[in-house]
Formats: structure tokens, C-alpha cells, sequence
């Protein structure tokens, strides 16, 4: 149990605007054999999406906070990511998953008031299909 917490919190952190990796700990659950793997696949996909959601009521509701120090997406690449979602539209959340420019997405779609249901089915496919084709490496790649 304390394993699936481990990979809920790491899938969290992962998707949120900190640094972190999620696919290790999920690759090193799938090797361990000790959980069933839609079970593992459910946890990480969670975990992953709700931290997007966090990004996104992040620039949903905390926009009027960009120019503090502290605000946790520059100027940069909130104008990178929205740029992305000025070109792509909803469709650019197929990308939540990608390093660097994921998670600035998320943070977009919140800015630019997408609609959470929405927002909430792309990620999620996004981020479950990433865990899904991870799985299928570990498991072809590490039997």
C-alpha cells in the first residue's frame, strides 16, 4: 500500500510546476511484480492529473500573482505555452505530458479559463496513454 502511495505522490509532484519524476518509480513498480498493472497504470494517471488540475486552478485563479517572485511559471513560459494554446487550441493539452512545456500548458488552459471538464478528459488521456506506452517499454524491454 505505502508503494502506491509512494507512486500516487511522485505522479502528483511530477505533473505539478516542481521538479520531479514519476516514470521511474512507476518502471520499478511494474519490474517488482508486486501490484497488478492496470492498478499501478490507475495510481500514476491519478496522481499525474490531479496535479495538472492543481496547475490549473493555479493559473485559473492565481494569475494576478505572475510578476511575484515567487510565482512558480515565468513570463517566458507562460507566453511559450500560450502561444501553444493560441495555435492549437484545446487540442495542445495532447501535450501535458511533454518535459518543459507540459506542465506550463496545464497552467495555461487555467489562464485561458478551459473549460476544467475538457481540460480534464485531454489530460487525461495524455498523460495515461504516456504511462501506457511506459508500461508496454518496461515490459518488452525488461522480461
Amino acid at each position: 500500500m505505502m508503494a502506491l502511495w509512494g507512486l500516487f505522490l511522485a505522479a502528483l509532484l511530477a505533473a505539478t510546476l516542481l521538479p520531479a519524476q514519476s516514470e521511474a518509480v512507476l518502471a520499478g513498480l511494474i519490474l517488482a511484480g508486486g501490484h497488478p498493472l492496470w492498478l499501478l497504470l490507475a495510481v500514476a494517471t491519478a496522481g499525474n492529473v490531479l496535479g495538472a488540475a492543481i496547475n490549473w486552478a493555479l493559473g485559473r485563479f492565481l494569475i494576478h500573482y505572475a510578476d511575484r517572485r515567487w510565482f512558480p511559471v515565468s513570463r517566458a513560459q507562460l507566453n511559450r505555452a500560450s502561444g501553444w494554446y493560441a495555435r492549437w487550441g484545446h487540442w495542445s493539452l495532447l501535450g501535458s505530458w511533454l518535459p518543459l512545456i507540459g506542465d506550463p500548458l496545464t497552467f495555461a488552459a487555467g489562464v485561458l479559463r478551459e473549460p476544467f471538464w475538457r481540460f480534464a478528459l485531454i489530460v487525461t488521456l495524455a498523460k495515461g496513454g504516456r504511462y501506457l506506452v511506459l508500461a508496454w517499454a518496461v515490459l518488452r524491454l525488461g522480461a
